[in-house]
């Protein structure tokens, strides 16, 4: 659904989904067999990896992806998160947000791509990842009937946090953030969706294509209502087109109970979600 949503984007020229599909089953196998091959590391030094096999798994596909394929941030697009700013056209190329850019020749990415990455190989090894949101910040989580624990794998290696540290990093979240976007929660399917919808349509905003945006946040609100970055983000599409959205919502209905007057939002102007490193 990932790869689905990065078609016609600028970036996305050239993107052929069953190669993509079968580069990652390629990764996938690959992980496999060195996972298994080094388990012996495991066995032999448990307690360097938090005595959790389910660690040592993904740190080995950390490792695999960083060292033999070759996966990295965008180090363009590497900032602090106080230094983020809402012009510095993060979303303009669809290569750094969605995972056709991992997985294609560059084998670059950002936090909006690369948890998603992990994600898609470790369930096709039938690892239980799931996806979860911070403030500005996508990441990956382990959850078994007998283990849970949040990682983050942007940089070299793999860093193991649990729940505490996302509520400070990459911003502080307040317990009515949490309840308006679910956020540190594990999501489903659709709520998965919804995120790469509104990334998609962050990327079709930032390059002017604001009918497709508009359909897009249209797409992730329908999906999920009750994320409040989805309200605000179409009742600014709105905004944008002013007269033209007449013509949009032909093609693509918009839900009536979302205010098409934005302004009670204004003092919120969120970022697009899922952007820091």
């Amino acid at each position: 659904m990932n790869l689905l949503c990065a078609e016609g984007l600028p970036g996305a020229e050239n993107l052929n989904v069953p190669e993509c599909m079968n580069t990652l089953d390629q990764w996938a196998q690959h992980i496999k067999a060195e996972t298994d091959r080094n388990y012996h590391r495991f066995k032999e030094d448990p307690a360097y990896y938090s005595n959790s096999e389910a660690f040592y798994k993904m740190l080995m596909m950390a490792v695999v992806l960083y060292e033999d394929y070759g996966v990295r941030y965008n180090p363009k697009l590497i900032t602090s998160p106080e230094a983020t700013t809402a012009d510095d056209h993060f979303f303009a190329d669809s290569r750094d947000i969605l995972i056709h850019g991992l997985a294609g020749p560059q084998h670059m990415g950002t936090c909006s791509s690369m948890p998603i990455l992990y994600i898609a190989l470790g369930r096709r090894l039938d690892y239980p990842l799931k996806l979860a949101k911070a403030k500005g910040h996508l990441f990956m989580r382990w959850e078994s009937p007998t283990e849970k624990f949040d990682m983050d794998a942007t940089g070299k290696g793999l860093d193991k946090y649990d729940d505490e540290f996302y509520k400070k990093w990459p911003f502080p979240l307040s317990e009515a953030d949490i309840k308006e976007e679910d956020y540190l929660k594990s999501l489903s399917a659709k709520e998965e969706l919804s995120v790469f919808l509104s990334i998609r349509g962050a990327c079709q905003n930032e390059n002017g294509q604001l009918g497709d945006a508009l359909a897009s946040f249209n797409l992730a609100y329908k999906l999920v209502p009750t994320w409040r970055g989805n309200q605000v983000m179409l009742a600014q599409a709105r905004q944008k087109l002013s007269r033209p959205v007449a013509f949009v919502q032909q093609q693509q209905p918009i839900n009536p109970n979302i205010p098409a007057d934005p302004n009670p939002m204004q003092q919120i102007q969120p970022r697009n979600p899922f952007r820091t490193p």
